[in-house]
């Protein structure tokens, strides 16, 4: 594996404050976050795909936003049918479901027909020039496959679910933002990671913050002032990798 599986700190941290300025609705037949470009030209997506709170989640949807910004038409599927994990795991019903066996429900054979789905959405629906696509937690395993030939660019930030297998089958540029804290994307899978681009031979970027944890991209907490720093510098990362390779 280039990386774990998604466990107890993919639900967990900090809810970020904001006014999302996109909107819910149905595209492709998937209830998604869409947040236009100020211009609203689609002629550049960005196919956000989330960690397992989803797209209804306020932190996701004012990422969302802050790449519609810089002038990416954002859309953000709901890759679980309406079931993401909850932050607050008591408040699922029912109440002993646990987080492994939630996985055991939005594995590859439930979850990629979506993205695809959606995908097909964007190509025939949008008519982009170019597709990018961001990853985070669980949302990176298919930014991944869709590195294999379906877009020209890809990050993700604390990868989850990944394999090595996979991990061989890109052949688009990829950047990683990882944290010096996680269970999931450990040193020890990091390194693999590494390793196996570059034997490939592939185009990738990968950036380690330190003293940040897990989730520290979409979840970090705010109120301190090195984890802000990391969580903003990752999403810079993200729109320079993105800039460098399809303007440069």
């Amino acid at each position: 594996m280039a990386s774990n599986p998604p466990g107890k700190c993919c639900g967990e941290g900090h809810i970020h404050d904001g006014t999302p300025k996109g909107k819910i609705t149905t595209f492709a037949g998937v209830e998604s976050y869409i947040s236009p470009s100020p211009s609203g030209s689609t002629s550049k997506v960005l196919y956000f795909l989330t960690d397992i709170i989803g797209h209804g989640f306020i932190n996701a949807q004012l990422l969302a936003d802050g790449y519609a910004a810089h002038g990416y038409h954002v859309v953000m599927p709901d890759l679980f049918r309406g079931d993401p994990w909850l932050m607050d795991a008591s408040a699922r019903v029912p109440a002993d479901l646990t987080l492994p066996g939630w996985v055991q429900n939005h594995m590859l054979p439930q979850v990629e027909p979506i993205v695809l789905q959606v995908l097909e959405g964007i190509k025939s629906e949008l008519k982009p020039q170019k597709i990018v696509a961001v990853g985070y937690c669980f949302g990176a395993k298919y930014v991944i496959r869709l590195l294999a030939n379906e877009v020209q660019a890809g990050y993700v930030a604390h990868p989850s679910f990944v394999s090595l297998e996979e991990l061989a089958e890109i052949k688009g540029p990829l950047a990683i933002a990882a944290a010096e804290t996680d269970s999931i994307f450990t040193t020890e899978l990091r390194h693999e990671t590494e390793a196996k681009l570059k034997e490939m031979g592939a185009t990738y970027q990968i950036n380690l913050f330190g003293g940040v944890e897990h989730g520290f991209s979409v979840r970090g907490d705010m109120s301190k002032r090195w984890e802000k720093r990391a969580k903003e510098k990752a999403f810079e990362m993200a729109l320079e990798w993105f800039q460098f390779h399809l303007d440069g």
